[in-house]
C-alpha cells in the first residue's frame, strides 16, 4: 500500500496522506514519499500548486513514536542539524510550489507542523488543530512555535502550547491559523479551488515570492522591505507574463483612439 497517494487536477497535485490506520501519523517511509513526490512535481512544468490531504478521519496525527524516539536519539545534543523526522514537512516548507493544506479532522503535533508549512490552509468542519506536544512531555520541535506565532497572536501560540488549547475550524479562522471553513464535503474542492488560482501564475514568479515573503519575515524596517523587493520586481518585469500583459493592454486602449 502506498503511504501517499498522488492525483493530478489539471496543473494542481493532490497529495494524500494514506495511512489511515495510523491517522496518517508521520512515519519514516511517509517522509521519503514526500521527498520523492515533491522531487517529482517541482521537475514537472505542468503542476504549478499541491494540495494536502489525510485519507479518513484524520489529517495527520503526528510522528510515529519509535521513529521521533530513534531520531531524537541519532541526534548529538550539540548538533544543529534538526531531527530526521521532521524532513518531511520541511520539504513541503521550502517547495517553491505553492501549498495548500486540506485539514479533515485531526491535525496533532507534529501533523500541525505539516498544515503550518503551507503557503494556505483550508479547514473542514471536523478539523481539529491541537499543538499536543506537552500534554505527551515533549518540547515543540520543527521550528513549531515560531510557524505557530507567525500565523496568529501571542495569546494563541500560548494558549494552544502551554495551556492544551484545541481549536475546530471555525475559531481556527478567527485566530487566523486558517483562511476559511467549509463543509466536509467539499473540502477538497475548495482547497483545490485555491490551489488553481496559485498554479495559474509562472512558477518561478510564485517561487521568487515565496522566498521574498520567507526572508520578509526577518525584515523590520520600510526601507529594507523596499530593497528587499526591488531585485525580483524587476527581474518580473522582463519575463513573459509582464510582457504579453503590457502589450495587450497597449493593443486594448489603441483600439479605443
Amino acid at each position: 500500500m502506498s503511504l501517499l497517494l498522488t492525483e493530478r487536477r489539471g496543473r494542481v497535485a493532490v497529495l494524500t496522506f494514506n495511512d489511515p490506520d495510523r491517522r496518517n501519523a508521520i512515519s519514516d517511509e511517509m517522509n521519503v514519499a514526500l521527498d520523492e513526490a515533491f522531487d517529482d512535481l517541482e521537475a514537472d512544468e505542468d503542476i504549478g500548486a499541491v494540495v494536502l490531504i489525510g485519507a479518513g478521519r484524520a489529517f495527520c496525527a503526528g510522528a510515529v513514536l519509535d521513529d521521533l524516539l530513534g531520531a531524537g536519539e541519532s541526534e548529538e545534543r550539540s548538533s544543529g542539524d534538526l531531527p530526521s523526522i521532521y524532513r518531511g514537512f520541511l520539504r513541503v516548507a521550502h517547495s517553491p510550489l505553492a501549498t495548500v493544506a486540506a485539514v479533515n479532522g485531526a491535525a496533532v503535533g507534529a501533523g500541525m507542523n505539516m498544515l503550518l508549512a503551507c503557503d494556505l490552509v483550508v479547514a473542514g468542519r471536523s478539523a481539529k488543530f491541537d499543538t499536543r506536544f506537552l500534554s505527551i512531555g515533549l518540547h515543540p520541535g520543527g521550528g513549531h512555535i515560531w510557524r505557530l506565532r507567525h500565523l496568529t497572536d501571542l495569546g494563541t501560540t500560548r494558549a494552544m502550547v502551554l495551556f492544551q488549547q484545541v481549536l475546530d475550524g471555525e475559531e481556527a479562522v478567527r485566530r487566523g491559523l486558517a483562511w476559511e471553513c467549509v463543509d466536509d464535503e467539499t473540502l477538497l474542492d475548495a482547497a483545490v479551488a485555491y490551489a488553481e488560482l496559485a498554479a495559474a501564475h509562472p512558477r518561478d514568479l510564485v517561487a521568487s515570492t515565496k522566498a521574498t515573503i520567507l526572508a520578509g519575515l526577518a525584515i523590520t524596517g520600510s526601507d529594507e522591505a523596499v530593497q528587499l523587493e526591488i531585485a525580483p520586481q524587476i527581474h518580473s518585469m522582463h519575463q513573459p507574463a509582464f510582457l504579453e500583459m503590457i502589450r495587450a493592454l497597449k493593443e486594448r486602449i489603441s483600439s479605443k483612439d
